[in-house]
């Protein structure tokens, strides 16, 4: 009865992800031209989308008046992952500089987070930024083991953790028990915060998962249990919406899972899928990032507005 809807590009698993669905709605592909497409971020005032192309080293802006894609930034230190904190400024992990960073609106860079206890991160990876102004990131090795996206380098630190900046700039460690930690998200309350692990791409039988934080008054996390196991390739990058189901990167797509962990549906891309963020006027549009190419389907969901 269920299965993949014929030329649609999308995967119903289980009945209620048919309620996500535009009847019409096909998915598009916006552009091509990049090695290694990641950390999409909507920016709603300007109507446009950007995005890293890591490997060539900078990030690329869509323009939804006019569906053009230029050049925002290059060179970008290789930036990863991206997010727009309460103020509508960008925030950007960079592999090459090793730091997250934040650009103001008259386009000046500062650190938000480049060491700590005195010893460089590795290179972050995925940023979200909390209500309260915290802002929330990972930081494995990727960038820091070969010259590919960024530049081969001993990790000072000598592990890979997530870390939680305050709005004082204080940064701590909140979560110490990951391979790789990748893509974080809030829930639309943010009482929880689910964090990837891609361990298996150097660690032999590693994770590939989703897991699942109870996030504290204090900022700590507990908790920590598997949300979902990646059924083909890895989780990347993700976001959640408003109803709080997660639409998650894999090698086949994007891979939407209810609340309750179960795996609901999928959106097919025919190239392996690195990060999603939702936009346009109602966040009701999925852009995705594959290898080469940015895409999009319009949703019959909403996605969490992040101010």
């Amino acid at each position: 009865m269920f299965g993949e809807i014929e030329g649609t590009g999308f995967e119903v698993i289980e009945p209620d992800f048919r309620a996500c669905l535009i009847g019409h709605a096909r998915v598009e592909r916006l552009w091509t031209g990049a090695r290694w497409s990641e950390g999409p971020v909507w920016f709603a005032a300007g109507r446009y989308l950007l995005w890293s192309d890591i490997p060539n080293n900078r990030i690329l802006r869509w323009d939804e008046t006019d569906g053009s894609v230029s050049t925002f930034r290059q060179p970008s230190n290789n930036s990863n992952g991206h997010t727009v904190d309460r103020q509508g400024r960008l925030v950007s992990c960079e592999h090459l500089g090793r730091r997250v960073t934040r650009t103001g609106h008259d386009g000046t860079i500062s650190v938000v987070a480049e060491s700590f206890e005195g010893k460089r991160l590795n290179s972050p990876n995925d940023v979200v930024v909390k209500s309260d102004g915290s802002v929330w990131f990972t930081d494995p090795s990727y960038g820091i083991l070969m010259d590919y996206e960024g530049a081969r380098a001993e990790s000072e630190i000598g592990a890979c953790h997530v870390y939680r900046v305050d709005v004082s700039g204080t940064i701590s460690i909140v979560a110490d028990d990951y391979l790789k930690p990748n893509g974080l998200a809030f829930s639309p309350d943010e009482s929880l915060l689910y964090i990837a692990d891609t361990g298996a791409t150097h660690h032999e039988n590693g994770p590939r998962h989703i897991r699942r934080h109870v996030v504290n008054d204090d900022g700590s996390l507990s908790g920590g249990e598997v949300f979902a196991e990646c059924s083909n390739g890895l989780f990347d990058g993700f976001r959640v919406d408003r109803d709080g189901r997660i639409w998650t990167s894999a090698a086949d797509g994007v891979h939407c899972y209810a609340p309750d962990g179960r795996l609901i549906g999928k959106v097919l891309i025919p190239e392996l899928v690195a990060n999603v963020c939702f936009g346009g006027a109602r966040l009701n549009r999925l852009f995705i990032c594959g290898t080469t190419s940015l895409y999009s389907v319009f949703l019959n969901v909403n996605g969490v507005s992040p101010v």
